[in-house]
């Protein structure tokens, strides 16, 4: 058995509100999944080194070679939302801010970019601390106190 990416874009879509990837999932199943899999590439890119499964997979069939568990679909998914995060922050729409004779809406642009970027960064502290405590959780701490420090696939 293994898992379909869809596994994951379902988690990461429970933790986030985009109107846009709502209306391209509506319009387009496969367009929506090959869109989300530029993000799921980059959370395993992250993750791999600290997982305790293999995330080798196939972008054909959209499979992953094993069958994850609900703890490494979780952080793959939320690995995701920093990555999307950081897509929103990076919009240059956001960033050009319009001339306007409202001051109400020059400063509502800036502090939308702002929080933003605030929140991406509480994300990606998030993620790294996740990180660490998945790392000490896997890690075979009876090798170590026999003097074996690197165990291959952890």
């Amino acid at each position: 058995m293994t898992t379909a990416y869809s596994i994951i874009f379902d988690s990461f879509m429970s933790k986030i509100k985009d109107w846009r990837l709502d209306a391209l999932f509506v319009s387009s199943v496969a367009n929506f999944e090959i869109y989300l899999t530029g993000f799921l590439k980059s959370a395993i890119i992250l993750f791999d080194k600290y997982s305790d499964q293999d995330l080798s997979r196939n972008d054909t069939s959209r499979l992953f070679t094993e069958t994850l568990t609900e703890k490494n679909i979780a952080m793959l998914a939320q690995l995701m939302v920093q990555f999307w995060l950081e897509k929103e922050t990076q919009d240059v729409r956001q960033m050009s801010l319009k001339i306007t004779d409202k001051d109400f809406k020059h400063y509502s642009e800036a502090m939308n970019l702002k929080e933003k970027s605030n929140r991406w960064s509480e994300i990606v502290e998030r993620n790294n601390q996740a990180l660490v405590d998945y790392n000490y959780e896997t890690t075979d701490w009876d090798s170590w106190l026999d003097g074996t420090f690197y165990v291959s696939g952890g």
